[in-house]
């Protein structure tokens, strides 16, 4: 081979190494994944079922196995109001409580692997108003450590009432606001005794973020975790230019929400906060599983280290009746997403907008589901779905 025709096999080589380099995951087929094609399909089919029963209007499935998505589809509509309009597969949706441990858990694992905090901090060395809980005697209970942020063991109550908190604190408000305000809150019980799913814990996760590093949720998370991972479609506070592809969720004073987060707290924050607020799409969070399913790295990008990301998808010890890890879902009330055939490796998360994402490191197989369940009027369910396309595609592997 002449140089010439050398040089001109390597720019064709490049060339093709770079259109790869714009896959965020690799395609290929279910067949040489090890899966069933065939079985494989009952996941689009039940999904078009529910559809069919007006559960939800629309969604999107990706699933990927061995690093690589076999199947990724968009089924019924994107809106129905103000104008109907299909889905479509790079849609763009409101994560709601995704956002805990794909932006919050995720930050705060980073600042402790970099000795910034330890989870055995007291929460009151970041929020001084941190009240304890108190016994019917008075006496308070030990001090909340970050870690029962973590697992929604900290005696937080799930959540407040946010028109209330707006009319004390103004709207929009501060993050370090709302959380004096929610440090002020009775706690229902002491530190490590009841698990509480709470979206105040993680709203405090966010602010402390803030008070060690300077900056936003929004900022630290873009800068850590998504932008190394190009992860472009995953934000706070959309761009517009991306309006095309967002999906709409409730409407609310006469106008669906449409790159404006649903959660009324994110929203009383401006649309940053730890308990919701981030946007993304099934690829971009295909990316982020195959990162944990790598020990925290993917395409030569380390996130976290393999011994953080274990102890994030492990059942935390210290509150194992709570079936949670450090940010993610194991084996609790709420994990019904993970379905009934997949091992007890596997970890997940949902989010009260339809979305939820379920990690198998058994079979190395992501389950990511997107709907718009709330749209229009938030009388949608996507709960039994969820377990249902679940086990069509557990059902639909031949081989660990």
């Amino acid at each position: 081979m002449n140089k010439a025709a050398a040089a001109f096999a390597l720019l064709a080589l490049m060339s093709a190494g770079a259109g790869c380099g714009r896959k965020p995951l690799p395609g290929g087929s279910a067949k040489d994944a090890d899966m069933s094609p065939e079985r494989l399909k009952r996941a689009s089919a039940v999904i078009r079922e529910a559809i069919g029963r007006k559960e939800l209007p629309g969604a999107v499935l990706l699933v990927s196995r061995r690093g690589r998505i076999v199947l990724h589809e968009a089924y019924g509509d994107k809106s129905l109001v103000s104008e109907r309009a299909p889905m479509a597969a790079e849609a763009i949706f409101d994560l709601a409580s995704l956002t805990k441990p794909v932006a919050t858990a995720t930050s705060v694992m980073i600042l402790a692997e970099r000795g910034e905090l330890s989870l055995w901090d007291r929460v009151k060395m970041y929020v001084p108003g941190f009240e304890p809980y108190r016994d019917w005697l008075g006496e308070p209970a030990d001090e909340a450590r970050l870690w029962h942020l973590l697992t929604h063991t900290s005696g937080l109550p799930a959540y407040t009432n946010a028109e209330e908190a707006g009319r004390s604190l103004g709207n929009p408000c501060s993050t370090e606001a709302l959380v004096g305000h929610i440090a002020a809150l009775p706690k229902t019980a002491a530190p490590g005794a009841k698990f509480v799913y709470s979206c105040l814990g993680y709203i405090t996760l966010a602010h402390i973020v803030g008070r060690v590093t300077g900056r936003s949720i929004a900022e630290f998370a873009a800068d850590n975790i998504f932008k190394p991972l190009k992860m472009k479609a995953t934000s706070y506070l959309p761009d517009p230019k991306l309006a095309g592809r967002l999906v709409p969720t409730q409407v609310i004073d006469g106008a669906p929400l449409l790159g404006v987060v649903h959660d009324p707290l994110a929203r009383l924050q401006g649309g940053v906060s730890g308990n919701a607020g981030l946007f993304s799409s099934a690829e971009d969070l295909a990316v982020f599983a195959e990162m944990l399913l790598n020990g925290g790295e993917y395409r030569g990008v380390r996130i976290l280290g393999p011994l953080a990301v274990e102890r994030m998808i492990s059942i935390y010890p210290r509150t194992a009746e709570s079936g949670r890890g450090l940010g993610w879902d194991l084996d609790s009330a709420y994990s019904s997403n993970g379905g009934d055939i997949f091992g007890q490796q596997g970890f997940g998360h949902t989010g009260y907008t339809g979305t939820s994402l379920w990690i198998d490191p058994e079979t190395k197989t992501t389950v990511v589901l997107l709907t718009n369940s709330v749209h229009p009027d938030d009388k949608g369910t996507v709960v039994p779905l969820r377990a249902r396309v679940a086990n069509a595609v557990a059902a639909a592997i031949l081989k660990k």
